[in-house]
């Protein structure tokens, strides 16, 4: 499986990256993601430590924080981008009914208690450091997120996705997921006075939109995808299988992913919603899966190109700065979401070792925390100066991960 995912890394770069940009560095950049990944990532799994934790010290290694061999993380970063939108499509892909009625209870009263009882601790104790409320809320709602990659991933490798924590923790990410699409509409709202500043790749069109109309039009966009993609892409894909071209229908069902994650981008919201969005649309389609085996080769090399990229964004030049702020801060995040994890898995009949086994699992932040911290920072309701700081702590909670699990 790792070799496999090692051509896909070949295929995916020589493709891709070219598209972006040819520069006389480009088949070193090739050849260090492809090396490292080889010798640090079965290192990792050989200590039982998982893939997970070994994409993340290969981009912390590669990365301009380490012995900066990558020359140019930006453009790392965009392929990052992609592996989120993509694997946001690929969990929403995989919502099915059956398993979403199964699972219902867990999902309304076990998912919304967490989000929203993890919500409010961590915003009052940034009020108590004396944080505005707006930016309190907007950290208190991306810490309040896990990692459901990384999660999924560790679940998957330990053979506990079957087992009731395994379950609880696979219903309370996916209530997190679609927590995402009103978060993401609540955040401009938080602009200070009003100010909000547009996204590089937003429509100018919209700049001169207040924020209560703005949260309009991104309503309208996403339920224009909802009812397009449900009602659409059915006929659309009919005429597409008629051709009898497995490429084409992989092509087509790409570019309706890259398509929808565009039109959010134009309206100033994530691709990633998109791309979830458009997988949720997708679910109930009778081209399931077969669209799911079209993508599956790609999953873990999507998914290990973020991780990895996600290490690239670890200024540990921040910790020799600020040690007893990062290392509090790591602390703190996982100890108020493993308190609030556990006690929630007793409340809904956990036993004692299947509630903590379920509060390890959740206690670190999560990949849509770089995303909606972004987020936060072009509506100015963030600091460039705490965005880095809580990304190196989500990053730095998230390398734990595998080793709280490992307990």
């Amino acid at each position: 499986m790792f070799f496999a995912e090692v051509t896909c890394y070949s295929f995916f770069l020589t493709v891709i990256c070219p598209l972006v940009a040819m520069d006389a560095n480009f088949l070193f950049s090739v050849f260090i993601f492809l090396a490292s990944a080889c010798l640090v990532v079965p290192l990792a799994s050989r200590f039982k430590l998982g893939s997970v934790l070994g994409y993340l010290v290969v981009g912390l290694l590669i990365g301009p924080y380490g012995f900066a061999l990558i020359h140019n993380p930006e453009r790392v970063m965009s392929f990052a981008e992609f592996g989120v939108v993509m694997m946001l499509f690929i969990i929403g892909l995989e919502l099915e009914p059956s398993k979403l009625w199964r699972l219902r209870h867990a999902i309304l009263g076990l998912g919304s208690l967490q989000v929203l009882l993890s919500i409010l601790v961590i915003t009052g104790i940034l009020l108590y450091f004396n944080y505005r409320w707006q930016s309190s809320l907007a950290i208190g709602m991306a810490l309040a997120l896990s990692s459901t990659a990384m999660v999924l991933k560790m679940l998957e490798e330990k053979n506990l996705l079957r087992t009731s924590e395994g379950e609880f923790s696979f219903a309370v990410l996916l209530f997190q997921d679609i927590a995402v699409i009103p978060i993401l509409v609540v955040l401009p709202l938080l602009a200070v006075n009003g100010d909000i500043e547009p996204f590089q790749h937003a429509s100018p069109a919209l700049s001169d939109l207040n924020k209560w109309q703005l949260a309009l039009v991104d309503i309208a966009a996403i339920a224009a995808v909802i009812l397009t993609g449900r009602y659409l892409s059915r006929h659309l894909f009919i005429m597409v299988a008629k051709t009898n071209l497995r490429e084409l229908f992989t092509a087509f069902s790409l570019a309706l992913v890259v398509g929808t994650a565009l039109l959010m981008d134009i309206i100033g919201l994530s691709p990633a919603l998109g791309a979830f969005v458009a997988g949720l649309v997708l679910a109930n389609s009778e081209y399931k899966r077969t669209l799911e085996s079209d993508i599956e080769p790609f999953k873990g090399l999507l998914l290990g190109l973020f991780f990895i990229s996600v290490g690239m964004t670890m200024n540990i030049h921040l910790i020799r700065i600020k040690p007893v702020e990062i290392f509090s801060a790591v602390a703190l995040l996982i100890v108020i979401k493993g308190i609030v994890l556990y006690l929630l898995g007793r409340l809904f009949k956990l036993t004692n070792l299947q509630a903590l086994g379920f509060a390890m699992a959740l206690a670190q932040g999560g990949e849509f925390a770089f995303v909606l911290f972004q987020y936060a920072q072009g509506y100015t309701v963030l600091s460039e100066e705490r965005v880095r700081f809580f990304t190196l702590v989500v990053a730095l909670s998230m390398s734990l991960a595998p080793l709280l699990m490992a307990l």
